[in-house]
């Protein structure tokens, strides 16, 4: 897995998401470029101060996701749920790009982007456009 910065933008993003981390897997046929998102835990006396930590963990989230054009949100039940809520109230925009959310358990890095491909030609099979498998650059002679 590449972990560097991508030379150009790429179209699609898995995004495994709960309540302590995040790992946001963008990626095309040929590359697949890795971001980490951690909670950063503060302890204060207020009332509310675990929502609100929690709520700058997802907006650091959200941030990551800046840029990527679609993006499959997969996590545990609990995580998923208050993540996509946090989205649509918050962060209209960045729900807007977000095409899909499934309920998983703690897959590898690969299988997050086998199921991520999987979606999302499936996804566009669906509207019509072409989308990268990874077979694509096997195909081409």
């Amino acid at each position: 897995m590449t972990s560097s910065t991508p030379s150009s933008p790429l179209f699609h993003a898995v995004a495994f998401v709960d309540h302590q981390s995040a790992q946001v897997l963008q990626f095309d046929s040929e590359q697949v470029v890795e971001q980490k998102v951690r909670e950063h835990l503060k302890f204060t006396p207020q009332h509310g101060s675990g929502v609100r930590t929690e709520h700058e963990f997802f907006a650091h989230v959200c941030d990551a996701l800046d840029g990527i054009a679609e993006v499959l949100v997969v996590g545990g039940h609990n995580g998923l749920a208050d993540f996509r809520h946090f989205v649509e109230k918050h962060r209209p925009q960045t729900a807007l790009r977000i095409v899909g959310y499934e309920v998983v358990d703690h897959p590898s890095e690969n299988q997050l982007v086998a199921m991520a491909r999987k979606h999302f030609a499936k996804y566009a099979q669906m509207s019509g456009m072409k989308v990268p498998t990874g077979q694509d650059a096997k195909d081409t002679p």
